[in-house]
């Protein structure tokens, strides 16, 4: 079929080379603002628990609402698409994207009247419609990216997008933290009404971007012509083994973030305090910003000295941005796991799958350091995590939907329900945690890596004709 911008019966799998910048730039802005809300989950979590009086086991039910609806929202989703086709083929992904927007923004305004009703119960319900939205954002979203371009460089792309998404999820902890602890809080109050301002923010943020791409001359890329019913996605292997990739990528990096902070603060590492050790976070979730930098330039197919050029721009950059804002002694011990960041993607350069191998290989060998040793090195070998698991969200989705053709969106809502491995595995390492140690725990997240070796090593080629 032939591919014309605009149009609402364009193939989304059939690009013809072309490369829609505009769009692609416009959808970097959408994977920004959904990084930037997503970690408001990590305040949301300490104002509640002060102003219910909550358990932390209450309190963490704000990831549970949030992350359990990118399960249900995805298996409802994908239900569908096995008894009436898949919903996004009709719909077209520009479509998909603005329906995402649009429930986001009704969860975002749901939370004024849980304010005013001081209902913790209803504010759960109110993040648990976010979250439905922001997952069929990903349905959306993170496929439509894929086919903006040449298949060969949607890797590339991705890990762009994604890597603004980190820049969100960088900013969006301090500038929530400041809105709602400092700037709508009155003693008179109680504690939850300071976030009703900002999520009337967001949903006023979101209808205009609804409104937006509504008006925006983007292609839809649907098709109507070419709409399957049936297991679909589920036919294809290494779409099946890529669903068990997101779910231990996923499940592997917010376990060793969840547990840095207790880390840090054992004996071996200097028993530092709490409040101090959440600073060096920014250390870990930093990295993946630097790398998936660093991944859309590799992946690219910019001209070979200009793409090598900024791809070591981008860690020497971070390098003289920590030195300036942490101090030489920081950045020295952060310089060590950059400069193998940057040999490995020389090695791996232009391989999705072979940077998966590569990058699960030093990850699982900065796991072993950080659980055999003490001191300055293990905590900056866990710390150094994030560098390597930058690519890793790209890699593995953009190879798990590759030649999908008109299934790439319901392959899209099987991986965006895998994101469960978020909240299963952490708890998983807490009770090894609880029964051998936080060190020895990190054998959870380093199970999860090896699997994600595999994956790039066999899986993702997995039932296909050619490797």
């Amino acid at each position: 079929m032939a591919n014309i911008p605009n149009s609402t019966t364009t193939s989304a799998s059939a690009t013809n080379g072309q490369i829609y910048r505009g769009p692609f730039a416009i959808m970097t802005v959408l994977f920004f603002m959904w990084g930037f809300m997503t970690v408001w989950n990590d305040v949301l979590i300490p104002r509640f628990k002060e102003a219910f009086t909550l358990s932390y086991f209450q309190a963490m039910l704000v990831q549970f609402a949030f992350f359990g609806a990118y399960g249900i929202g995805s298996l409802i989703y994908y239900l569908v698409s096995m008894v009436s086709g898949d919903p996004i083929n009709r719909l077209g992904y520009k479509n998909g994207v603005i329906i995402g927007l649009l429930i986001a923004a009704a969860g975002s305004a749901l939370f004024y009247p849980a304010a005013v009703l001081a209902s913790y119960s209803f504010f759960l319900v109110a993040l648990f419609i976010v979250g439905l939205g922001f997952a069929m954002l990903q349905i959306a979203a993170n496929p439509y990216v894929t086919i903006l371009g040449p298949e060969r460089t949607a890797s590339s792309r991705l890990n762009l997008s994604q890597a603004f998404n980190s820049f969100g999820t960088t900013i969006g902890p301090i500038i929530g933290g400041w809105l709602i602890f400092t700037l709508f809080t009155t003693k008179t109050a109680h504690g939850a009404d300071s976030v009703k301002i900002p999520y009337l923010g967001f949903a006023a943020v979101f209808v205009v971007l609804a409104v937006f791409f509504k008006f925006a001359h983007l292609p839809a890329f649907t098709n109507r012509e070419g709409i399957s019913r049936g297991w679909g996605a589920l036919a294809h292997p290494h779409t099946v083994l890529g669903m068990l990739a997101i779910f231990m990528y996923v499940g592997g990096e917010v376990s060793v973030g969840s547990a840095i902070i207790n880390f840090l603060g054992t004996e071996k590492l200097g028993g530092l305090p709490h409040e101090e050790a959440s600073r060096f976070l920014a250390y870990y979730w930093g990295g993946l910003m630097i790398g998936r930098f660093m991944g859309a330039f590799a992946l690219s197919e910019l001209r070979g000295w200009l793409k090598h050029t900024l791809v070591m721009l981008v860690p020497v950059a971070a390098f003289c941005t920590i030195w300036v804002l942490a101090g030489s002694a920081s950045t020295l011990h952060y310089g060590v796991p950059l400069t193998i960041l940057l040999v490995a993607f020389f090695l791996g350069e232009a391989s999705p799958q072979r940077m998966l191998c590569l990058f699960s290989g030093l990850i699982i060998a900065l796991l072993v350091t950080g659980m055999m040793t003490t001191g300055e090195t293990a905590k900056w070998s866990i710390l150094g995590i994030g560098l390597f698991c930058s690519v890793m969200w790209s890699n593995i989705f953009a190879l798990a939907i590759e030649g999908l053709g008109p299934l790439k969106s319901q392959g899209s809502s099987l991986l965006v329900m895998a994101i469960l491995g978020g909240a299963l595995l952490p708890p998983l390492q807490g009770a090894v945690a609880d029964k051998f140690g936080i060190q020895t725990s990190f054998i959870v997240p380093m199970i999860a890596f090896g699997y994600i070796a595999f994956y790039g090593l066999y899986g993702y080629r997995a039932g296909r004709a050619h490797a």
